[in-house]
């Protein structure tokens, strides 16, 4: 990171694999600059406190809220946008099961939805419990409960969280949890 001027840094950050070198004020947030600098628009504005999640990207393939994670802080790292889940015009399993599930009803909070679930099932995949699992010792064993307690920081005011679980669930088990 080189600073510019006392309230500005130059970084260098990979956005959905594409290397970006761009000057930002220290206040902006991750969240501002891949929507109104890179024109990313997945990601949302919901609540802009962390309480929502529909903001949710993955920064090193960690899920977090692009709403409180300043710009500055992402030099050299790597972000990926729900823009990013896909190959292409190919939808990732995860995205094709949310379409197969109906698991989304304005699509307002699925991309946060989306890139939450990628970093839940990597977390998983890494033997990580959760505030339910039942043996934070073992490997946890995803169930619904285990899905809806993952994603709770995701919102959906609309309820579709009746659908996005199965989808997840169903990915989990295709990749052999």
């Amino acid at each position: 990171m080189q600073q510019v001027s006392s309230n500005s840094s130059t970084i260098s950050v990979v956005v959905n694999g594409e290397r970006r070198d761009v000057t930002v004020d220290h206040r902006v947030t991750l969240l501002d600059l891949v929507r109104e600098r890179f024109d990313l628009t997945g990601s949302k504005k919901g609540c802009d406190h962390g309480q929502c999640g529909a903001c949710t990207v993955l920064l090193d393939g960690r899920r977090v809220n692009s709403c409180l994670t300043l710009a500055v802080t992402v030099d050299e790292h790597d972000v990926t946008t729900v823009e990013g889940l896909a190959d292409g015009n190919d939808l990732s399993d995860l995205q094709r099961a949310f379409v197969d599930h109906d698991a989304l009803q304005c699509g307002y909070c699925t991309p946060g939805q989306l890139c939450s679930a990628v970093g839940m099932l990597d977390e998983l995949r890494r033997g990580w419990p959760s505030a339910v699992s039942a043996d934070v010792a073992a490997h946890p064993v995803l169930d619904e409960v285990e899905v809806r307690e993952r994603l709770s920081g995701n919102l959906c005011r609309c309820g579709a969280y009746v659908n996005i679980v199965p989808a997840v669930l169903e990915v989990a088990e295709v990749r052999g949890r």
